[in-house]
């Protein structure tokens, strides 16, 4: 027997429950993973509340995770038992003692990075990878705008700017986070709550205004987002924190400069296992480099996925956070 969490109707935090389970063993192409550590993210969030609904209900929870092979499924020949693995993609429930999964989502993981490190970046690292290598190639140079740089992808996003050579501006809600994304690389921080973002980001830049803007806030920052890039800029939209993008006019983007706009997700790039393969080696590369470090800033049991997915909702957290089967 193990232990999961699970969801039989959408809802707040208080409808998640832990409860025992028998964990399914690994069919043709899988394996069942025992995990280590596992990955809290907004997007639990989402299908928690259903705005991502589950296929079906009761549902488990989470899709990143880190730990060892416990079983493998027939015709897998990449995989053995014992194997140190990683995993961002699959179906619902790695918020569990075991998660099993197609083979072809699991990641062999490098001895020089720890279970904690994975299971804390294996999501967000691959996010970053794609937005800034993919979705909009950075060649150094560039000025982008990162909301919410000092959360869990944003202060991966900041190291690696760094790495490239980007000037990255980062928005926070305070000090101690201004503070958090300094360290991690943001050349110039915007205090949303104090400042104006877009006057600040015209001050900043003497009027250049932006080449991108990363946006997971969603609703509650797209009208200034739009508003912070320069003519034929590029407006990523990520994520939805404080609730989806609706009801656009895309005449908005011509007026405000021939403006691009994306909505890109970790699916749509890593679209086969050689995609996928070559975006973890680099995600990787930048980990056992030091280039990239990842903030593991809060720890909760297994037991306590509500408390930890409340904390997030409220942006009471930084950098990444932890469930502990």
């Amino acid at each position: 027997m193990s232990q999961r969490i699970q969801f039989s109707h959408p809802g707040g935090p208080e409808v998640l429950e832990l409860v025992e389970t028998t964990p399914a063993d690994p069919g043709p192409g899988e394996v069942r993973v025992q995990n280590k550590a596992i990955g809290l993210n907004f997007i639990d969030i989402y299908v928690r509340t259903g705005l991502y609904p589950a296929p079906s209900l009761p549902s488990g929870l989470g899709t990143e995770g880190a730990g060892v092979v416990d079983a493998v499924g027939k015709g897998v020949t990449h995989f053995r038992e014992g194997d140190r693995v990683a995993y961002a993609q699959g179906p619902l429930g790695a918020y569990a003692d075991y998660h099993t999964l197609p083979a072809d989502k699991v990641m062999a993981l490098p001895r020089a990075v720890s279970f904690d490190t994975a299971a804390a970046c294996m999501l967000k690292g691959l996010t970053t990878q794609y937005l800034l290598r993919q979705t909009y190639p950075l060649q150094g140079g560039e000025t982008v705008l990162w909301h919410a740089a000092a959360g869990g992808v944003g202060s991966i996003a900041c190291q690696w700017a760094r790495a490239l050579g980007v000037r990255l501006i980062g928005t926070v809600s305070s000090a101690e986070k201004a503070e958090l994304a300094r360290r991690n690389g943001a050349q110039e921080i915007i205090d949303y709550r104090r400042e104006n973002v877009v006057e600040r980001v015209r001050e900043i830049t003497d009027g250049a205004m932006c080449d991108v803007v990363y946006d997971s806030v969603g609703k509650d920052t797209w009208e200034t987002s739009l508003d912070c890039l320069k003519p034929r800029g590029l407006m990523v939209s990520f994520g939805n924190a404080s609730g989806p993008v609706e009801g656009v006019n895309l005449g908005i983007l011509n007026q405000k400069g021939s403006l691009f706009v994306t909505r890109p997700s970790l699916n749509g790039y890593a679209t086969t296992r050689e995609r996928l393969e070559a975006m973890a080696e680099e995600l990787f590369a930048m980990l056992e480099s030091g280039r990239v470090s990842i903030d593991i800033a809060q720890r909760y049991p297994l037991s306590q996925a509500g408390d930890a997915q409340r904390a997030l909702a409220e942006r009471r957290t930084t950098g990444s956070t932890l469930l502990l089967p």
